[in-house]
């Protein structure tokens, strides 16, 4: 028999209060995570019981957390996202850019985690929005989306956001729909350049204005920002433009790798033992070969927590003519063009659909006779109770 390969949500059940006496100055919204991790599909949150309407047959489905930093309740979340996304796709070449910003930002970046996410987030738009609208690449309003990750491979911070840019947009000069030729959004050079100017400008701004927390930093001194910052012009940064995609159908599922992704999910853990966590991990300076690290596991449990993002922030933004007040109007226009009969407005399937067009198992039927359905019945509570 298969030995069961450990989980995230094991590993912090087994250490959480090992983690919670070592570090009693944990912040609040990341001993929320942890708990959410621990009690995820257990008695603690409650459960639901399911009775087959043929034989009877009675199934107990344990509550998930639905936390979305917890790798067991990514999944149904995910299904969701693909199911609106494919009914939203536009016959046009996609583009994937992913925007990074240097390693020595990263402690200003964690001391400032929504300022600094939000200014990722504007810049990206600005560069994108900005190059798109001169006539000598494009000359055409776009849409896009991002989605924001903090982390890299080995749990090490590694800011970027990747955005799904469609070669497509509203020519107001023409008014009409146009397109770019395949393979062609515009120059790279151009985007990291505009890139790197307009976040440093905007970043001297925030410096400026005293919004940023730089209280234990060694940018705490006046003047260290700027010199900062004059130091990181002559720096060389790295804008991404991946692979266009030919067929716009496989964009969606290609990007729902990345749209609710955590840290580290769990088909990447080898093995837990008393002390340490072996995991795998792509080495992309290395040929993106595959390797396994070894890391203690109150280090593991702590690199994982230092990717929790601020309370209610949104990791998945749309801009542009795709923003939510301008996508329905657009989108239109866009089927028109390629005489595309779905609506914008269509609902997405239910999460049983959703599952059976994934699995292609309809999990409703009763795993007894074979025949009935299971139906919900009754709620069983949790002994939990979140803290006001």
């Amino acid at each position: 028999m298969l030995k069961q390969r450990p989980t995230i949500n094991q590993i912090f059940r087994e250490n959480g209060e090992i983690y919670r006496q070592k570090y009693p100055q944990t912040p609040l919204p990341q001993l929320k995570v942890m708990r959410s991790i621990e009690i995820c599909r257990t008695d603690e949150i409650g459960a639901r019981i399911e009775r087959c309407d043929n034989c009877s047959h009675t199934v107990i489905l344990n509550n998930s957390c639905r936390n979305r930093h917890c790798p067991q309740c990514q999944n149904s979340k995910k299904e969701e996202w693909i199911a609106q996304r494919e009914k939203e796709v536009i016959p046009v070449t996609y583009f994937h850019v992913v925007f990074t910003v240097p390693d020595i930002l990263n402690e200003i970046i964690w001391k400032n985690k929504k300022i600094m996410f939000d200014l990722m987030f504007r810049m990206s738009k600005e560069t994108l929005l900005s190059i798109a609208a001169e006539d000598k690449y494009f000359g055409a309003d776009i849409g896009f989306f991002g989605i924001l990750h903090s982390w890299g491979q080995k749990l090490n911070k590694h800011s970027h956001i990747h955005c799904v840019v469609p070669g497509g947009g509203f020519s107001k000069k023409n008014g009409k729909w146009i397109h770019v030729p395949y393979d062609y959004f515009a120059p790279f050079k151009v985007i990291k350049a505009r890139y790197k100017m307009l976040f440093l400008e905007n970043l001297k701004e925030l410096n400026k204005s005293g919004k940023l927390y730089l209280k234990g930093t060694k940018y705490e001194q006046s003047g260290s920002i700027q010199k900062l910052i004059d130091k990181l012009f002559t720096k060389e940064w790295v804008v991404y433009l991946k692979e266009s995609f030919k067929n716009s159908n496989s964009v969606i599922e290609y990007l729902s790798r990345y749209t609710h992704k955590i840290a580290i999910s769990n088909h990447r853990i080898v093995s837990a033992d008393d002390d340490f966590v072996e995991f795998k991990y792509r080495d992309y300076k290395d040929g993106n070969k595959q390797k396994t690290d070894r890391m203690d596991k109150l280090e593991f449990m702590c690199k994982f927590l230092s990717h929790t993002v601020p309370h209610r922030y949104v990791r998945i933004r749309y801009f542009g003519i795709f923003s939510h007040r301008n996508k329905s109007k657009s989108l239109e226009l866009c089927r028109k063009m390629y005489d595309i009969l779905e609506s914008i407005n269509s609902k997405p399937s239910d999460w049983r659909e959703i599952l059976i067009k994934k699995t292609g198992v309809d999990y409703s039927v009763c795993p007894e006779c074979g025949k009935g359905h299971l139906v919900f019945e009754k709620v069983i509570p949790g002994k939990y109770r979140a803290p006001p």
